[in-house]
């Protein structure tokens, strides 16, 4: 009998953090949650990092995450941006951290499988496909589904079911893998 494995994945952001949840039993992984946290509401950037470090503890304390697998920032054209995404990041890493929560950070373009220009309604609709999820779970908010392409993406580089192959983008990966793709 396999352990049960618990990934959290989190899309990171100063106006919305997603995040997802995925349970993973007998190498086969499955939605426990997802959801995202709206942070536009709050005027304050502090107000907003302690706010994405209240909710990440308080997600951990319900699921008890073994593993975070987080998207790493990208390298655009507007520094302050990237630096109040960049805080974002640290801040549900510490969460993590204090939790002594595993962190594996993977980058956008890795998330969604190498198409980096994969349109975000592209990867909620093949985690849908993947993860077998009725259309009434899946959130109309994408940094939801976002945070949990992240935690899906750690599962298949932990080397538990793909190893090496490398896919062209979700649709390679839905090809090659019709088994796991609901039609």
């Amino acid at each position: 009998m396999q352990k049960e494995r618990i990934i959290m994945g989190i899309d990171p952001g100063t106006q919305v953090m997603g995040y997802g949840i995925l349970r993973v039993l007998d190498n086969k992984p499955s939605l426990m949650a997802m959801g995202v946290m709206q942070l536009g509401k709050y005027g304050d950037h502090y107000l907003k990092l302690a706010r994405i470090y209240a909710r990440v503890i308080g997600l951990i304390e319900e699921f008890l995450p073994d593993e975070l697998a987080i998207e790493a920032p990208f390298f655009g054209k507007n520094v302050q941006s990237m630096l109040k995404l960049g805080r974002a990041q640290g801040v549900a890493m510490a969460a993590a951290i204090s939790r002594d929560i595993p962190i594996f950070e993977y980058a956008p373009l890795k998330i969604k499988m190498g198409n980096g220009r994969a349109a975000k309604e592209q990867v909620a609709y093949m985690l849908q496909k993947i993860l077998h999820i009725p259309d009434e779970n899946m959130l109309p908010q994408l940094d939801a589904s976002d945070g949990l392409a992240a935690a899906l993406c750690h599962f298949y580089q932990s080397g538990l079911t793909t190893g090496d192959v490398k896919y062209k983008d979700w649709k390679d990966f839905a090809n090659r893998h019709q088994d796991k793709v609901r039609k």
